[in-house]
């Protein structure tokens, strides 16, 4: 089963149950499933799919900030809540050391020696994330590597 299809199944599981976050959360990842659906044209694959879950979770971390400056502890307790629920559905993330690996490997296969190249590494890199790390924590550790 996909991604997509587990969310759907999900989705029904939460309404059977009653569980408001969960089916809120998942309504709202799957709008914008679609949503980027239409844009493309097409339907997404899988690693499409992973890359808009981890911009909804983004978007909730962006949220809790915002609402640590308003002084709302209500918005930050429920961002934190789906950003929970939305992190179930991402793979597990890469530890630092296996994140500085690929990026040594990326490095190597694109020649780069400056950060005047760090685009091409990160070309090679970004794929072999599959949503394991997020393009920020990617650049940094190239970034690092390459200075």
């Amino acid at each position: 089963m996909n991604l997509k299809d587990q969310l759907q199944s999900d989705l029904k599981d939460a309404m059977r149950a009653g569980d408001v976050l969960l089916k809120n959360t998942l309504r709202m990842a799957i709008s914008a499933i679609k949503l980027a659906e239409i844009e493309k044209n097409n339907p997404l694959d899988e690693n499409a799919v992973l890359a808009v879950i981890q911009k909804e979770v983004k978007s909730r971390r962006e949220s809790i900030a915002d609402a640590e400056r308003a002084g709302r502890p209500d918005l930050i307790q429920a961002a934190e809540q789906e950003i929970s629920l939305l992190e179930r559905y991402l793979p597990k993330a890469l530890d630092p050391a296996e994140l500085e690996t690929l990026a040594r490997q990326a490095i190597q296969e694109a020649g780069a020696t400056s950060l005047k190249e760090m685009g091409q590494v990160m070309k090679i890199l970004m794929p072999k994330l599959q949503g394991r790390a997020t393009g920020d924590q990617a650049s940094q550790v190239v970034r690092r590597l390459l200075a």
